[in-house]
């Protein structure tokens, strides 16, 4: 979805939920004081970096503070969980991703329903996943990367931002359509994974936040999860 800037502050600027004030004066009031951007990955990834650049733009127009918090864990189950906890009025919010949605179908003792806890907002960025590798890697097409790991079962290593999250699940959809067995190293968000996949600890991963890094030779895609390249 795409959403001019302008459009994209009206709906967050009406954000607040206090159902005893009038809803005409709640956009008029809100917001009244800080609020918090939850997010739930370490600093670096994409989500944090759209909240940052987001949080920039609301403090400028609006004139109060949107202070972003990394509340990274349990596949952002942590920062959600802060979210639910926190009063209904508009002042935390959170930015999510495909995981939330994964997570309530892989954890069976959450305290809160996401989607009937959560309201959303609006949709800010779409995402594509880049397949990358580390430039020692002797592929430079996902065919010779599928030939590689044939070759080396268990040799090569492929890194996520957690159990369970969105490039973890990426991974595992390669690794059963192209029929390779690599190991999978989970990390507690996309730029510690990232840095191992520049220094060489690990040799693969699909993940959002690369661009530059792929500009630079720092890591090599081999492909994008969109239609078109």
């Amino acid at each position: 979805m795409k959403l001019p800037r302008r459009n994209f502050l009206h709906l967050a600027a009406g954000a607040a939920a206090l159902p005893t004030v009038p809803r005409f004066a709640r956009a008029q009031a809100y917001p009244s004081r800080p609020v918090r951007i939850i997010v739930g990955y370490p600093p670096g990834g994409s989500a944090d970096v759209v909240a940052r650049l987001i949080g920039q733009q609301l403090s400028e127009r609006l004139g109060q503070s949107f202070v972003v918090e990394n509340r990274a864990g349990a596949g952002t189950n942590i920062a959600t969980e802060t979210v639910v906890n926190s009063a209904p009025d508009g002042y935390t919010l959170l930015v999510v991703d495909a995981s939330p949605a994964i997570n309530t179908a892989l954890y069976h003792n959450l305290s809160f329903s996401f989607f009937r806890d959560i309201a959303p907002v609006v949709c800010v960025i779409s995402v594509p996943l880049f397949m990358v590798v580390n430039p020692a890697v002797p592929a430079r097409t996902v065919p010779e990367f599928i030939a590689y790991a044939k070759g080396n079962p268990r040799k090569v290593n492929m890194a996520s931002n957690g159990n369970g999250g969105l490039l973890h699940l990426a991974g595992e959809l390669f690794k059963i359509v192209a029929g390779v067995d690599l190991v999978h190293v989970p990390y507690r968000g996309a730029q510690p994974a990232l840095t191992d996949l520049i220094s060489g600890q690990v040799q693969v991963m699909f993940a959002a936040s690369t661009v530059e890094y792929i500009k630079t030779d720092k890591v090599r895609a081999l492909a994008v999860t969109t239609p078109t390249r």
